[in-house]
C-alpha cells in the first residue's frame, strides 16, 4: 500500500514567467483585478521551482513512499504548441524533481493537467471549447513520456476535470473564467473526455511496452445520502448527484458513454427548451468503442459529503449543469467543518464512494489521490487537531472498504504545504506544514499532523486504540516546539524589516539635521 502527499504545478511553484516559462490561464486570471480573494496571485506560490531540495527533504521526513505532483504544460511547452517551441530549463527542472526524488526513494506519481492551459491556446482557440485540444494535449502529453517516461511509472492524464468544465467553463469561479450557461461545462468535459482516451492510447501503442507504466485519470468526487433512505425520489436523486458528478468522466472511461440518467435529463431539459439536440454532446460508435477501458488506475479525489433530495427547477429558457440535475443538496449541522464553507468532515461518506465504484466500474484498481481538510484561520494554528481527526476518520473508512474488498492500493494526503488556493487565494490552508507567506523566503513549519501522518505511515495503518492515542499525545507536543520557531522567526523578520527601513531613515534624518545646523552655524558667523 501507498503513502504519499500531493501539491500541484500553480499553487506551488511560483516563477511564473521565469526561465522561458509561458503564461498559463491562471496566469491571466489571478492578473485580473476582482476574481481572487484579496486580488492574490499564484505568481510566486511558495516559491516551490527554488526549493525543490528543501521540499523533498519535508517529504523524506515525512517517510512517505509517493509524491503526486503536476508538470505545468506552459512551462515546457511556453505556447502549448509542440513545434512552436520547447522550454528546455523547464524540461530540465522536472527532470531534477523527478531525479531527486527518485534518490530519495520517493516514487514520483504524475498529473500532466492540474488546470493551467497555456493562455495562447485560450486566446487563439477557446481552451477546451475546442475539439484541437485534443492534438495539441497529446503532443504534449508525449513529449512528457518521451522526456520523463524512463523514471516516471505513473501517469494522471487530468486532475479533477469536472472543475475543470464546471468552475471554468459554467459559472467562471476559476480560470478562463467563461459563463457559458448550459453548454460549456458539458463541451469542456467532451473534449477533455476524448483528450484523455487518445493520450493513453498513444501511450499504450508507442511507451508501454518499452516504459511498462500506466496512465489513469484523477476524479474528484463527494458522496450523494438521500435524506430520507426510504424515499424513491430522494435515492434517485443521490443517484444524479453522483452521476453527474464522477458518472459524467468515469461511465464513458468505464462503460463507453455518459450514464443514462444525464443523457435523459440533458436530453429531456433541452427539448423544453425547443432545442433541436442535447446540450450534452454524444459519441459516435467509434469513439464509445475508442474511449471504453482507457484507464489503468483510476484516481480519486474526496473530501465531504452532501445530504440530496429531489428538487424540480421552475422552467428556464436558460439552463444550466446546476438546474439539470433536478436535486437540492444539505448538510448536517452536527458535521464538523473547520475550514472551508464547504468541507464538512463526513467519514463513512468516503467508503459508500468506494464500494459504489466497485460495484460501478467492476472494482478497479483505486489510488487515492486528493484528501485532506483545510482550515481558515487568520492566526497561526500549527495544533491541527482537527486535521488529525480528519485524517484517522477518512484513512480508517478506506480500511474498511478495503475489508470490503474495494481494490485501493494508495492513499495521497491533500497537500504536502499551504498553497494557492485558486479563486479563494492563500486563505484556505490545506498543508501538513505551514508556509509563512508574509517572510520573502516562505518558510515552512510541520503541524502537528505531520508527526501523526508518519506514524500512520511507518505502522501502515492503526496498530492499536491506545498507541494511536499516544500517536495524538506526541503529535500535539511537537507543534508547540514548532511554534516556538515561527514565532522567532517572525520576530527576526520583523526586526529585519525594521532594520531596513529604520537605519536608512534615521541615517536620512541624522544628514539633513546636521546641514540644518551647518547652515545655522555658517550664518551665525557670516
Amino acid at each position: 500500500f501507498l503513502w504519499g502527499v500531493g501539491s500541484s504545478a500553480y499553487q506551488t511553484e511560483g516563477a511564473w514567467d521565469k526561465d522561458g516559462k509561458g503564461p498559463s490561464i491562471w496566469d491571466a486570471f489571478t492578473h485580473k483585478k476582482g476574481k481572487v480573494f484579496r486580488n492574490e496571485t499564484g505568481d510566486s506560490a511558495c516559491d516551490g521551482y527554488y526549493k525543490v531540495k528543501d521540499d523533498i527533504q519535508l517529504l523524506k521526513e515525512m517517510k512517505v513512499n509517493h509524491y503526486l505532483f503536476s508538470i505545468s504544460w506552459p512551462r515546457i511547452m511556453p505556447t502549448g504548441i509542440k513545434t512552436e517551441q520547447l522550454n528546455e530549463k523547464g524540461i530540465q527542472f522536472y527532470n531534477d524533481t523527478i531525479n531527486s526524488l527518485l534518490e530519495n526513494n520517493i516514487i514520483p506519481i504524475v498529473s500532466l493537467y492540474h488546470w493551467d492551459l497555456p493562455q495562447v491556446l485560450q486566446e487563439k482557440y477557446g481552451g477546451w471549447q475546442n475539439i484541437s485540444m485534443i492534438n495539441y494535449f497529446n503532443d504534449y502529453a508525449n513529449l512528457c513520456f518521451e522526456k520523463f517516461g524512463d523514471r516516471v511509472k505513473h501517469w494522471i492524464t487530468f486532475s479533477n476535470p469536472w472543475a475543470v468544465a464546471e468552475k471554468g467553463y459554467e459559472t467562471g469561479e476559476h480560470a478562463p473564467g467563461l459563463k457559458l450557461g448550459g453548454c460549456g461545462a458539458y463541451q469542456a468535459a467532451h473534449h477533455i473526455i476524448k483528450t484523455h482516451a487518445k493520450v493513453w492510447h498513444s501511450y499504450n501503442n508507442t511507451w508501454r511496452s518499452e516504459q511498462q507504466g500506466m496512465v489513469g485519470i484523477s476524479l474528484t468526487s463527494g458522496w450523494g445520502e438521500p435524506v430520507d433512505p426510504h424515499s424513491q425520489t430522494d435515492r434517485d436523486a443521490a443517484e444524479r448527484y453522483i452521476q453527474f458528478n464522477l458518472g459524467w468522466f468515469a461511465n464513458p472511461i468505464y462503460k463507453g458513454d455518459y450514464p443514462e440518467v444525464m443523457k435523459n435529463y440533458v436530453g429531456r431539459k433541452s427539448a423544453q427548451q425547443g432545442l433541436g439536440k442535447s446540450r450534452l454532446p454524444t459519441f459516435s460508435v467509434q469513439e464509445k468503442t475508442y474511449i471504453k477501458g482507457t484507464s489503468d488506475f483510476l484516481g480519486i479525489g474526496h473530501f465531504t459529503t452532501r445530504y440530496v433530495l429531489q428538487k424540480s427547477f421552475p422552467f428556464l429558457q436558460t439552463s444550466s449543469y446546476h438546474t439539470d440535475r433536478e436535486l437540492a443538496e444539505l448538510v448536517d449541522p452536527k458535521w464538523p467543518a473547520p475550514g472551508a464553507k464547504w468541507l464538512y468532515s463526513v467519514p463513512w461518506g468516503f467508503r459508500r464512494l468506494l464500494n459504489f465504484i466497485k460495484t460501478q466500474y467492476g472494482n478497479p484498481l483505486i489510488y487515492v489521490t486528493e484528501n485532506g481538510v483545510s482550515e481558515k484561520v487568520q492566526c497561526t494554528q500549527l495544533c491541527d487537531e482537527w486535521r488529525i481527526e480528519y485524517l484517522k476518520g477518512y484513512i480508517n473508512e478506506i480500511l474498511k472498504a478495503l475489508n470490503d474488498g474495494v481494490n485501493v492500493k494508495g492513499y495521497t494526503a491533500w497537500s504536502l504545504m499551504d498553497k494557492f488556493e485558486w479563486n479563494n487565494g492563500f486563505s484556505e490552508r490545506f498543508g501538513f506544514y505551514h508556509v509563512d507567506f508574509k517572510n520573502k523566503n516562505k518558510p515552512r513549519y510541520p503541524k502537528a499532523s505531520v508527526d501523526y501522518y508518519k506514524k500512520i505511515i511507518t505502522a501502515n495503518g492503526f496498530p492499536n486504540q491506545r498507541e494511536v492515542e499516544n500517536w495524538y499525545q506526541r503529535s500535539m507536543d511537537t507543534c508547540s516546539t514548532a511554534y516556538q520557531l515561527l514565532t522567532t522567526d517572525s520576530l527576526i523578520t520583523h526586526m529585519e524589516m525594521v532594520t531596513e527601513i529604520a537605519l536608512p531613515t534615521v541615517f536620512t534624518l541624522c544628514i539633513l539635521i546636521s546641514i540644518v545646523l551647518l547652515i545655522f552655524y555658517l550664518r551665525n558667523h557670516s
